[in-house]
């Protein structure tokens, strides 16, 4: 029988309760064996039952090295990705990097050295990417089964109060202290919507990306965008338009949408479900499976099965993070342009008419300023 896998959690609060859930549940399988705990202030017992007594400690280098622990689970501040990744690959210890996995390409091409030279794994947390739909839609296209492809949507419409952008000292900012943070909406709530387009696509890593034009803007008082769009011209010659906010109506299912001269194939990818809509045939509707990104790490490191997110496939998505961090500042739309209304917890704004925009976006493969929105300015030229 093969031994659970000791790991280190690095960042059990906020989005980290997500991977503590995931480590029980893997735990209780004999997959893993939480080892270490590293936060600032530790974990109650309460917050480790079933998990044992994993020794906590708020120096991750030392935590790795005091546990013996093979993998670790990074699911810290965006602008601590690159840091704690490297040194755990300098430890020689494999990784499940949370996304965007840097701020910076800069920071992305000094993690992938550190990661190639001490020969460790290094997943990337795009959950959506371990669906297996996205090989039934690339067989699809594959097969001709609506024609040439045209381009590539994505949209992406969700409600967030403005208590979100409080939710930690770093939420809602481009920088902090000097270092590069770049908490927007393309680059880390609905990132999950660009990334996904890109493996479709096929253009997933850094030299496939020709150029990214950018639309910024916010409506929040953050210094981060809440509501932009993306066009990704790959070195095919395809292009992906991607448009997304934080500022919604009402909170839509995101999705990405492949277009051919013969039909189209919708991929929603929270709900792993697939909709193909060809001349002569009714639409057809399927639901897939997912592969755990933290069980399929450790399915690599015993059996030798490929990573379904390695570090070097989201090198596309961080050129678009790296667009958005050169870019200039996001656009504060006018009060004119939006609403308060009260939400669970607290106030959100809302951009009246966002919600079609960001269909039609996907749907026409056109920006914010080409669908004639009021407040829209023509995009940043391609980078």
């Amino acid at each position: 029988m093969t031994e659970p896998l000791p790991i280190v959690l690095a960042g059990a609060r906020g989005h980290g309760r997500w991977h503590l859930a995931n480590i029980r549940r893997l735990a209780e399988r004999d997959v893993v064996r939480l080892v270490g705990v590293c936060e600032l202030t530790p974990l109650a017992p309460a917050e480790l039952d079933g998990l044992g007594h994993p020794r906590q400690s708020d120096d991750l280098p030392g935590l790795l090295a005091g546990t013996g622990a093979e993998a670790a689970v990074v699911c810290t501040p965006i602008h601590t990705h690159a840091d704690l990744g490297r040194a755990a690959a300098r430890a020689g210890v494999h990784l499940l990097l949370e996304k965007p996995p840097t701020p910076s390409l800069a920071a992305f091409r000094r993690l992938a050295a550190d990661v190639g030279g001490a020969g460790v794994a290094c997943q990337v947390g795009f959950q959506s990417l371990g669906s297996e739909a996205i090989d039934r839609i690339r067989a699809l296209v594959a097969d001709g089964a609506i024609g040439a492809v045209r381009g590539i949507g994505a949209a992406g419409a969700w409600v967030r109060e403005e208590a979100y952008w409080r939710r930690a000292p770093w939420g809602g900012l481009r920088t902090l202290d000097g270092r590069d943070v770049v908490d927007g909406v393309l680059t880390n709530p609905l990132a999950h919507a660009v990334a996904t387009a890109l493996r479709i696509e096929g253009a997933d890593r850094a030299g496939d990306v020709e150029s990214v034009d950018l639309e910024l803007y916010r409506v929040n008082d953050i210094a981060a965008d809440d509501t932009s769009c993306a066009r990704i011209r790959t070195t095919t010659g395809r292009s992906i338009v991607a448009a997304v906010t934080l500022a919604a109506e009402r909170p839509g299912d995101p999705y990405v949408v492949v277009h051919g001269d013969r039909g189209r194939i919708t991929f929603w990818y929270k709900a792993d479900r697939v909709r193909v809509e060809r001349a002569g045939h009714d639409p057809e509707t399927t639901e897939h499976g997912r592969t755990d990104l933290l069980a399929n790490l450790v399915a690599h490191l015993r059996h030798g099965e490929p990573l379904l997110v390695p570090l070097e496939r989201t090198g596309a998505f961080t050129r678009v993070v790296e667009a958005v961090r050169t870019a200039p500042d996001p656009v504060a739309l006018p009060p004119a342009a939006w609403r308060s209304e009260p939400g669970v917890q607290g106030p959100r704004r809302v951009i009246p008419g966002v919600d079609a925009l960001t269909e039609a976006g996907a749907q026409r493969l056109a920006l914010y300023s080409e669908l004639g929105a009021p407040w829209a300015r023509r995009a940043e030229a391609g980078r």
